[in-house]
Order: C-alpha cells, then sequence, then structure tokens
C-alpha cells in the first residue's frame, strides 16, 4: 500500500492553500472527463483573477503537454514527473530560476499540486506489465475538480471585457454627438447658452483618464448622457418651432442649393470687401520676414486668449493649439469649410495661429469666417503670411507696457521679461525684442 505524498520536499513549507487544493483533488468526481485544452485556454482567459502570471502558464502549457492524453479523466493517472531540462526546453528555454518561481505560482494558485518524492526527485515506479504504481511529480488533478470554476471565471471575464467595450463606445459617441450637435447649434444660430455647453462638455471630457476602469466611464456616460440630452431637446424644440411654411422647399418651383461646403453670404461679401479693400502695402514686405517658424512662445505672447479654451490654460505643442482652435471655429462661426479650406492652403500650424489671430481681434471682426476665406485666397497667391498678423498684436499690446527705468537689481519696482508691469503691460521678453527688431518698420 503506497502513501500519497502531501507535502514539499526540502525547506519550502506547507500551507493552508496547498491542503484547500489537495481535498478539492479529492472531491473530484469520478465520472469527471475534461478536454485538457479546453480548460487550459478558459485558465488563460482567467488569469488576472486567478493570480498566475504569462510564464506560469507557458510552464502549466508544458506540463499538460507531458500527459500523453487530451482528454483528463478523474479515474485515471494524472501526475506527470517531468526533469527540470525537459520542462524548460517545452517552455522555450525558461532559466532554471524562473522556472522554480513560476512553478511555485502555480502551485499557490492551485492549478497543479506538489507530489514530491522521498529525495524531490520526480519519476514513476512501473510495476509488472508496465504499470505505473507510483508516481512523483506534479498532479494535475485541479484541471479535472475545477474545470467548470474555470469556465465560470472565464465567462465573467469575458463579460466584463464586453461590459467595458459597450462603455468606452457609448462614451465616444455620446462626446462625437455632443460636440457636433454644438457645431450645428452654433452655425444655425439656434437660441441658448453654447458657451456654458461647450464648458459643461470640456470639463467632463477633462476628467476622461488614459486609463479607466469600468465603472467610471459608465459614471462620465451617465454625465454626459445628461448633457445630450439638454443640447438634444433645445435643438429639438427650435427645429418644432419653425414654421414650415416659411420654407417653399416643398413645391417643385423653389431649388435650394444643398452643398454644405459652399461659403455663407456673409463670408463671400466680407471676402469680397476684404479683397476690394486690400492694398498692395500690406503685402511688399512678405519677402523680407523671417524664413523660419514662429515660435509657439510668442504665438501664445500674442494671442493669449486661446488659453481660455484649454482646461488648465497650457498649450505646449502646436497640437495643442490646434486642439484650442478647433474649439475656438464653431465660437467664432466659422464654417466646417472655411476651416477645411484654411487648412488645405496654410496647413493645419499656420491655419491655428491664423484663427488664433482672430479669435484675438474678435470683438473687432464682424465675420470671421469671411475673415479667414480672405485670408486663405491670399494665401493661395502668395500675398499672405503670419508674422504681420501676430506682430501687429505683439506691437498693439506692447504700446501699452511701461519701459525699464531702473536695473533689474533695484528696488521692489524692478520687472521681469514676460512678467506685469505697473501699468499693466507685459514686458517683452528676449525672444520677442529679436523678434519685433528684426521686422521691418
Amino acid at each position: 500500500m503506497t502513501h500519497l505524498s502531501t507535502t514539499p520536499f526540502g525547506r519550502r513549507p506547507m500551507t493552508l492553500g496547498m491542503i484547500s487544493s489537495q481535498l478539492a483533488a479529492k472531491a473530484k468526481p469520478e465520472t469527471a472527463i475534461v478536454h485538457k485544452w479546453h480548460v487550459f485556454q478558459h485558465i488563460k482567459e482567467a488569469r488576472q483573477v486567478l493570480g498566475a502570471t504569462d510564464r506560469a502558464l507557458a510552464i502549466l502549457h508544458a506540463l499538460l503537454s507531458f500527459h500523453p492524453e487530451i482528454a483528463l479523466e478523474a479515474t485515471s493517472e494524472l501526475i506527470v514527473w517531468p526533469s527540470n531540462e525537459q520542462l524548460m526546453a517545452r517552455a522555450n528555454g525558461m532559466p532554471p530560476t524562473t522556472l522554480r518561481r513560476h512553478l511555485a505560482v502555480l502551485v499557490d494558485c492551485g492549478l497543479i499540486i506538489r507530489r514530491d518524492s522521498p529525495n524531490g526527485k520526480r519519476f514513476a515506479r512501473k510495476g509488472q506489465g508496465g504499470a505505473i504504481e507510483q508516481a512523483y511529480g506534479f498532479d494535475l488533478a485541479p484541471i479535472v475538480t475545477r474545470a467548470e470554476e474555470y469556465k465560470s471565471l472565464a465567462a465573467a471575464v469575458q463579460a466584463e471585457k464586453k461590459a467595458f467595450r459597450v462603455a468606452k463606445e457609448r462614451l465616444t459617441i455620446l462626446r462625437r454627438d455632443i460636440v457636433k450637435m454644438i457645431e450645428a447649434g452654433v452655425e444655425e444660430g439656434v437660441p441658448g447658452n453654447w458657451r456654458r455647453f461647450q464648458q459643461v462638455y470640456q470639463e467632463i471630457a477633462g476628467r476622461i483618464p488614459r486609463t479607466a476602469s469600468r465603472q467610471l466611464l459608465e459614471s462620465l456616460g451617465g454625465e454626459m448622457e445628461t448633457l445630450w440630452r439638454e443640447v438634444r431637446e433645445l435643438l429639438e424644440t427650435f427645429a418644432k418651432t419653425q414654421n414650415p411654411d416659411a420654407n417653399e422647399s416643398h413645391s417643385g418651383c423653389h431649388i435650394q442649393n444643398s452643398n454644405p461646403d459652399l461659403p455663407s453670404e456673409s463670408e463671400r461679401s466680407s471676402a469680397n470687401e476684404d479683397e476690394a479693400g486690400g492694398n498692395a502695402a500690406a503685402n511688399h514686405n512678405l519677402r523680407s520676414l523671417p524664413k523660419r517658424e514662429l515660435p509657439l512662445g510668442i504665438v501664445l505672447d500674442a494671442c493669449p486668449n486661446m488659453r481660455w479654451l484649454i482646461k488648465g490654460g497650457e498649450i505646449r505643442h502646436w497640437r495643442d493649439l490646434t486642439a484650442a482652435a478647433e474649439l475656438a471655429r464653431p465660437m467664432l462661426g466659422i464654417s466646417p469649410s472655411a476651416w477645411r479650406e484654411a487648412r488645405e492652403v496654410l496647413g493645419d500650424q499656420q491655419a491655428a495661429i491664423t484663427l488664433a489671430a482672430i479669435h484675438q481681434r474678435a470683438d473687432q471682426i464682424s465675420s470671421a469666417g469671411g475673415y479667414l476665406r480672405s485670408l486663405t485666397d491670399r494665401a493661395k497667391d502668395g500675398k499672405f503670411s503670419v508674422w504681420p498678423m501676430i506682430m501687429a498684436l505683439l506691437r498693439a499690446k506692447l504700446d501699452g507696457a511701461k519701459p525699464l527705468t531702473a536695473p533689474p537689481t533695484q528696488g521692489p519696482g524692478r520687472s521681469e521679461p514676460g512678467k506685469p508691469t505697473e501699468s499693466g503691460g507685459l514686458q517683452p521678453s528676449a525672444e520677442l525684442r529679436a523678434s519685433l527688431a528684426k521686422r521691418p518698420k
């Protein structure tokens, strides 16, 4: 009569988790039979719940490959006894220390049970006829005993992943809908506090982290849906209040232009006025302008209002300025076609600088869309550059700046470059003074 080993060899301690795994192995029904690779697939899907590592699963795959049968039965011999060299070879050359560490992980997770021999070696004693009488190695009984548990855990993990994808998709669609509905409301002239809607949207979107849990995505999705309903109801109410009899499109005699990319009447009229009122003096210095690109810092000095559109007011890269320009466009009443044409002609960076300058002078421009189209047309003929616009804004700002009258080392009234002075203006930085000095008068 042989005794089944229940404690590990050497200095490895016995734990209650090992006893629990051994009790579960004894409780397996005699008629249980499982497909070992199906169970292994369920274990892979529930890996994080079980606490197993990817290396540990590679070792478990190797151990299962040493069992000759595909179907594991409760009444069959479920102990395998490969040497460390054999295991390392089937685990893609895993180092011995890594092998021992992740074998311990499999034991701690209850995926295998150690059946150590008196000297710690792994082997099998065979009787007459080649039948195995006693084997020492790793017992795969938990694969059979806990097969249904692994299947349930894998199903729960899949359900959680699906719920996460659904929450993420819902949030993405809500964000897209809200942005486009706000743009439609601004462009169609629907009365409403669209600036507040934009601020609420930016506040919610600013709280979305790079990696978020399903619960957080669902919570933010609920807030987005509330905002979506408010904006949607405002647009639907306005659409219902419109008198359908005033629209002559129901009669076959009225022909409407259905091309949404054509500029509006205000944009075309403003563009024509700008072309008629333009003069050669504004463009004769284009060849003498600096060939290098405008530094982002100078653009932000000239157009500080763009910082108000970004959460936290931080614009560190050109892509941040482009994102702010995308937010400013519907606020200025610029149509998507005008903005798209400007980006195609000027490029994303130059178009963002141009729109930032328009946004800075929004109170002085009657039709921002027409003005942008006029500048785009001039750029097509090589008669427009962003340098004069930015330099004009800087000169207007610096006209009110108080000049330095004392060395920086004197009393509390000294000023630093880029800091507010007593007169409320800004002292130009060294880079800004150098750029202004290069500009022709």
